[in-house]
């Protein structure tokens, strides 16, 4: 009797490894695709939230322009227009309705809103007080382009154009606008102060004189740093022809609010100054949708590009998904063919081949033919009798 061999049972870790190794081959490209999606979606979104921050700081460029104006009309005794100032602050608070909540900016633009709307419509008879008021409400005015600046996180730009762009147009040339209005306005109240006050007004005229210069000194410093350091060739040919034209304006200005030697009260010629100072307000209005238009050009690429890499790592991490996948199904029918395999192979170890065996022919028993055992002797082919051929009769052959 045989002995059925032992079947010897297949340890787990030959069918759990190759799983092992196609997780241990996944997890890598799933935690790359996870960290790539979520660094870019941060940078994406700074990106869509800047273009907010331009927005809102194209907006305030006619606000900033009409109340200089109206500011130097109040100063010199003159009727104020109020059409562009008030078209300028509707189109601001439309823009304030739409994106003020994401840039956090409504509790500084309905405080500045109303200062604007309480600035007198008619002259004051005192034109120091309007100096002042008007002087309060540029400041608020600087201090929302500040604001915008930060909520947006234009100031956090990570790119080098961009970000002089930015510090140009949302800092360097508001404050040399506003700078340069001030100068004007107090060099014509100074040729009407007292003499006595001449000490006074030479001082606050040489700080907004430095003021405004140094504004307009680091506009023109950061515009040639973002032209140096940008990549875009449409940024150099687009911003450096208005940018001379608004450099030779303010050296104009500077030249022509210096002290005057040959003035009797030894102040610059307030007419002269005007002059430059409506000069130099032209050449920054032309300067200022470029510089934007530049800026908002480029955030607005750098969204397609991080949209683009985000499709391709998302094609990429499909494409390992669906090749980890290729490989399970190459396990999984390896391991079906090896199953079927060891099972064959303990059918044949059992003697089991499978295979029927061929079914005997049946003959009935001698004692059922009417013979007895030994008469099988007498069975014998003709001619093979024990006398060597000769016939043997039997007991049917008289029946012949």
């Amino acid at each position: 009797m045989t002995v059925p061999a032992q079947r010897v049972r297949r340890r787990p870790s030959g069918r759990v490894l190759p799983l092992l190794l196609v997780v241990a081959m996944l997890a890598p490209v799933a935690f790359l695709f996870a960290q790539h999606h979520r660094l870019t979606g941060d940078d994406r979104d700074l990106a869509v939230r800047e273009r907010l921050g331009v927005e809102y700081l194209r907006a305030l460029g006619p606000v900033t322009e009409a109340l200089v104006d109206a500011q130097s009309a109040a100063v010199a005794g003159r009727p104020a227009g109020r059409d562009a100032l008030d078209r300028a602050v509707r189109d601001a608070a439309r823009v304030d309705v739409r994106i003020g909540d994401e840039l956090r900016s409504h509790e500084r633009w309905a405080g500045l809103r109303a200062k604007l709307e309480a600035l007198p419509e008619r002259p004051l008879t005192d034109p120091e007080a309007a100096f002042v008021a008007y002087g309060e409400v540029t400041d608020l005015l600087l201090a929302l382009h500040r604001k915008v600046r930060e909520s947006s996180g234009l100031v956090r730009d990570p790119r080098q154009d961009s970000f002089f762009l930015q510090d140009s147009i949302g800092l360097d040339l508001p404050t040399a606008m506003v700078a340069a209005g001030r100068l004007a306005d107090l060099s014509a109240l100074g040729a009407a102060r007292p003499a006595a006050e001449r000490p006074r007004t030479q001082g606050e005229l040489a700080e907004l004189r430095v003021g405004a210069l140094a504004s307009a000194t680091d506009l023109v410093a950061d515009l040639r740093e973002a032209v140096d350091s940008s990549e875009s060739t449409d940024l150099g040919a687009n911003v450096l022809t208005p940018l001379d034209t608004y450099q030779r304006a303010v050296e104009a200005l500077a030249a022509f609010s210096g002290p005057s030697a040959g003035s009797k009260t030894g102040l610059a010629d307030p007419g002269q100054v005007a002059a430059a100072r409506l000069n130099a307000q032209s050449a920054a209005r032309q300067l200022q949708p470029v510089i934007l238009d530049q800026l908002d050009a480029l955030l607005k690429e750098r969204i397609d590009s991080y949209d683009r890499d985000r499709r391709l790592a998302a094609g990429t991490a499909a494409t390992a998904v669906l090749l980890v996948l290729v490989l399970v199904g190459v396990l999984i029918a390896a391991y079906r063919r090896a199953r079927r395999h060891a099972a064959e192979a303990r059918r044949a170890a059992d003697g089991d081949t499978g295979t029927v065996p061929e079914p005997q022919r049946w003959a009935p028993p001698a004692a059922e033919r009417g013979l007895r055992p030994e008469d099988h002797r007498l069975l014998q082919p003709a001619g093979s009798g024990r006398d060597g051929g000769s016939e043997r009769w039997g007991p049917f052959d008289a029946a012949r």
